[in-house]
């Protein structure tokens, strides 16, 4: 993917607050070399952080008609608008071993065991994985196979097929669950009691 962005000028909490009010979001890129601060239109932004790839693929940059290869690594969210105010990205290049969250795409689930004849449901116990590679080899998902899924058996980490030159981090936990399968809740039968008939409401009048 590929973004535009503008060398900042001015620094400093009064110019940034100028910026978001024309529409502007401040960052900075730093990394293999000097830090540069940059601005970026807000609405561009905006809509491609929408997008997953954007948070999890190298970004092309181009700045004063110069593209550079960068990460998003950092942003900070208005509390309660649906503004970006700052923006973090590291410059990458075939060197650069990086350490990031890539999300996990669930498939065959529908076709598993598990879901298929048992009628249960799984449950995705974790939706992204922190990964170690070099950021030219950053995947953009993970895949996760859920059709050999049985009921009372979970997918780990450890299940998972990855290239060699992708290592997970874990920190510390031991071949943590990415997906288990859950039965099918059991159907509760709500019995009426009959209301007592005429015969037996004049019975116990006698």
């Amino acid at each position: 993917m590929k973004f535009v962005a503008f060398e900042r000028k001015l620094q400093g909490t009064g110019a940034s607050r100028r910026l978001r009010h024309a529409g502007k979001v401040p960052g900075i890129v730093y990394g293999a070399g000097e830090p540069a601060v940059i601005e970026v239109d807000h609405n561009a932004l905006y809509h491609a952080m929408k997008k997953e790839a954007f948070h999890s693929s190298i970004l092309d940059m181009e700045v004063e008609g110069k593209t550079t290869q960068v990460l998003l690594r950092d942003f900070q969210m208005h509390p309660y608008k649906q503004q970006v105010l700052h923006v973090d990205f590291q410059r990458v290049d075939a060197t650069t071993r990086i350490t990031k969250k890539v999300p996990l795409h669930f498939v065959g689930e529908a076709e598993s065991p598990a879901v298929k004849t048992d009628k249960g449901t799984v449950n995705h116990v974790l939706t992204q994985l922190e990964i170690s590679c070099l950021a030219q080899q950053l995947p953009e998902f993970i895949e996760v196979d859920l059709s050999g899924l049985t009921m009372g058996h979970s997918i780990h980490v450890n299940d998972l097929k990855l290239a060699d030159h992708i290592k997970i981090v874990t920190h510390g936990k031991p071949n943590p669950v990415v997906a288990t399968p859950v039965p099918a809740a059991a159907e509760e039968v709500i019995v009426v009691a009959a209301a007592p008939a005429a015969d037996d409401k004049k019975k116990k009048k006698k």
